[in-house]
C-alpha cells in the first residue's frame, strides 16, 4: 500500500521539483510562475498531452508506438491539405483523426496478424508515415487558410473568457473521457489485463488480438487530433515537424507512472508527465540552455524513471 501511494505521488513531486528548480535557475520566480507564462506552458503542453492519452493506452496494454511523431506530421499535413482544397474545417479535422486511426489500425494488424513486436512494427511505421507526409506535401510546407482551427493552439485565445487555449480544454475533456474508459469500463479492464498477463487474458476469454487493434486504432485517433493541434500551432502542414516528439510523449507516460512492461499507468499521471516536459522545456528556454541540453535531460529522466519503476516492481515481487 505504501509503495503504491508513493508511486502515485511521485509525478506530482516531480512536477513540483521541476517548477521550483527552474523558478530558482531563471532568477525571476515571479516571471516564471506568472499567469502569462503558465498560459504559455499549458498551450505548449497540448500536443504532448493529447499524444500521451493515446500512448498511455498502448503502454498499459504492454505495447509501444514509436511512430507517433511521424503520425502527427502526416495528419497535420492532411489537415492543411484538406483546408487548402476548401474542405469544411470539421471535415478536415475528421479526416486527420480518421487517418491517424488508420495508421494505428495498421500498427495493430502488423503486431497481431504478422506477429511483429511493437517496437519493430512501429519503428517501420515511423518511416512509412514520415515518407507519406513528405509525399502528400510534395516535400514542402502546405499553407492553411484562416479558420477556427487556427485558434485551437493559440497561446492567448481571442475570447478572454476561455482563459487558456481551446486546445487545452479539448485535451482536458479527452483526458477525462480516456481516464473514465480505462478505469470504469470493461474495455479498460481488458487493457490492463492484457498488459499484466496476456496469456491469462487469453485464458479468460479476452479477444486479445481484436483488443490490440482497437487500442492502437484509438491511440492513432488521438495522434491524429494532436496532428490537428500541430497544424493549428504552425498555421501550416509541415512534413518535417514532430521529429523526436515520441520521446516527449513516451517520457510523459513513463514519468506519470506508466510501466513499459505493461499493466500499469494512468491518464492523470501522463498529464502530469506532459506538464513536467512542458515546464522543463520552458525553463530551459528561459535559462538559455540549448536544445541538446533539453534532450540530454529528458533522456536521463526516462532512464531514471524506468529504473525506479523496475526497482519498485522487484521489491513488490520480493514482498509477495
Amino acid at each position: 500500500m505504501r509503495s503504491t501511494t508513493l508511486r502515485r505521488l511521485a509525478p506530482f513531486v516531480g512536477l513540483a521539483l521541476v517548477i521550483l528548480v527552474f523558478a530558482f535557475l531563471t532568477g525571476a520566480p515571479a516571471q516564471y510562475l506568472s499567469v502569462p507564462n503558465l498560459r504559455i506552458v499549458l498551450a505548449q503542453t497540448v500536443i504532448v498531452a493529447i499524444g500521451a492519452v493515446g500512448m498511455t493506452m498502448i503502454i498499459v496494454s504492454g505495447g509501444i508506438d514509436l511512430s507517433v511523431g511521424s503520425t502527427i506530421a502526416l495528419t497535420s499535413v492532411a489537415a492543411a491539405l484538406a483546408l487548402h482544397r476548401s474542405w469544411p474545417p470539421v471535415a478536415a479535422v475528421t479526416a486527420s483523426i480518421v487517418l491517424g486511426g488508420l495508421v494505428g489500425a495498421v500498427n495493430g494488424l502488423v503486431v497481431t496478424r504478422l506477429r511483429v513486436v511493437p517496437f519493430i512494427a512501429t519503428l517501420g511505421m515511423l518511416g512509412v508515415a514520415r515518407g507519406g507526409a513528405k509525399w502528400l506535401a510534395g516535400e514542402m510546407t502546405v499553407p492553411a487558410p484562416e479558420t477556427w482551427i487556427n485558434e485551437l493552439a493559440v497561446t492567448f485565445p481571442s475570447r478572454a473568457w476561455m482563459v487558456v487555449a481551446p486546445g487545452v480544454w479539448l485535451a482536458l475533456i479527452l483526458a477525462v473521457a480516456a481516464s473514465f474508459a480505462l478505469r470504469r469500463t470493461v474495455f479498460g479492464r481488458h487493457v490492463f489485463a492484457i498488459g499484466s498477463n496476456e496469456v491469462a487474458a487469453l485464458a479468460c476469454g479476452i479477444a486479445v488480438a481484436r483488443m490490440k487493434i482497437a487500442i492502437y486504432s484509438l491511440a492513432g485517433c488521438a495522434f491524429g487530433l494532436a496532428g490537428v493541434m500541430q497544424m493549428s500551432r504552425l498555421r501550416q502542414g509541415d512534413p518535417t515537424v514532430a521529429a523526436g516528439l515520441e520521446l516527449d510523449i513516451i517520457a510523459a507516460v513513463v514519468i506519470g507512472g506508466g510501466s513499459l512492461s505493461g499493466g500499469q499507468g494512468g491518464i492523470l499521471g501522463a498529464m502530469i508527465g506532459a506538464l513536467i516536459m512542458a515546464f522543463l522545456r520552458n525553463g530551459c528556454q528561459q535559462v538559455g540552455w540549448p536544445n541538446y541540453i533539453q534532450e540530454i535531460i529528458i533522456g536521463a529522466i526516462i532512464v531514471i524513471a524506468v529504473a525506479l519503476e523496475s526497482r519498485a516492481r522487484e521489491r513488490g515481487q520480493g514482498v509477495r
